[in-house]
């Protein structure tokens, strides 16, 4: 059944390859900007994430700026190939490296750059510890990257217009990050959520480590009924879809760590889950007995 959905999705959107993005089109002013499932690399300049693209009458907007100045020059030659229009607005949905390294490029060229007041505050701790590992990572790709923070917060709601084209900015709490918001498209009932889905590659429990948050942000972005959702990882899907990937595997963490803190068991009990139902999510392998670690810690913390 999975497959079938997959692949029905897949006829909805035409895309095209740029650079090391597949680009998605979902109407005629929005896209997707797909970039790799794998780790962050010197190739891909840092860049192993989704962003969004939507172009209006007077401008681009543009969701998540890159994980280094390089990818940042890099998405914006995509866009180019899409729109000469500049763009006039950069929104960081989270405080990932990805989501807000690339800004520096942007501002530069005259961008407003927006994220949520707790993402700021994410951005601003970790900066070093993100330049660090991006150095390891991705080498001479990191040349130029200049931490620049949002010179536009929000606390737990933004309205934003731009040639017409009205979006919502939430903050709902802490996520996959702190920060983490999704951007509301009314026009076109579609919801851009960073870091709050993951498609295609299996999430993360982290860096906020609040995975009963994440859920509970995720049940009030499903309120909305988008038809289209632009995760932070991955293809373009529907709520359907991302609701299995992302919702139903924190449910299912939870459950099954609450079974094995039911029964006095450990850590080692919590490494032994049987995730092999979501083992079509690419880096299952690296991730799953990690995300059960972390989540046994919180719970039994918490019990």
């Amino acid at each position: 059944m999975k497959k079938i959905i997959i692949l029905a999705l897949l006829y909805l959107f035409s895309s095209l390859t740029y650079a090391s993005f597949e680009v998605q089109k979902i109407t005629d002013n929005v896209y997707a900007l797909v970039g790799e499932l794998s780790q962050r690399t010197k190739t891909n300049l840092g860049n192993n994430s989704t962003h969004g693209v939507i172009i209006t009458s007077e401008g681009v907007v543009l969701i998540d700026s890159g994980a280094s100045y390089f990818d940042a020059k890099e998405i914006h030659k995509t866009i180019q190939k899409l729109t000469h229009k500049p763009v006039k607005i950069v929104i960081n949905t989270g405080g990932q490296d990805h989501r807000w390294l690339g800004n520096d490029y942007f501002q530069k060229l005259g961008a407003r750059i927006i994220s949520s007041s707790k993402a700021k505050i994410d951005q601003q701790i970790r900066a070093d510890e993100q330049i660090t590992r991006l150095d390891l990572l991705i080498k001479d790709s990191l040349k130029g990257t200049e931490p620049v923070f949002a010179s536009e917060t929000f606390d737990e709601k933004m309205n934003l217009e731009l040639g017409g084209v009205n979006l919502e900015l939430y903050h709902f709490g802490a996520a996959h990050t702190a920060g983490d918001i999704v951007i509301w498209m009314p026009s076109t009932e579609l919801m851009f959520t960073g870091d709050i889905v993951f498609n295609d590659r299996m999430l993360g429990i982290g860096p906020a480590k609040d995975f009963q948050s994440w859920i509970n942000v995720f049940e009030k972005m499903a309120i909305f009924k988008p038809k289209y959702i632009i995760p932070g990882h991955g293809s373009v899907s529907n709520l359907s879809l991302a609701t299995h990937n992302t919702y139903n595997y924190l449910v299912f963490l939870k459950t099954k760590i609450s079974k094995i803190l039911d029964n006095d068991g450990d850590m080692l009990d919590a490494s032994k889950i049987d995730q092999s139902k979501f083992h079509y999510l690419k880096n299952h392998e690296s991730i799953a007995g990690k995300n059960a670690q972390r989540v046994f810690e919180k719970m039994e913390f918490d019990y």
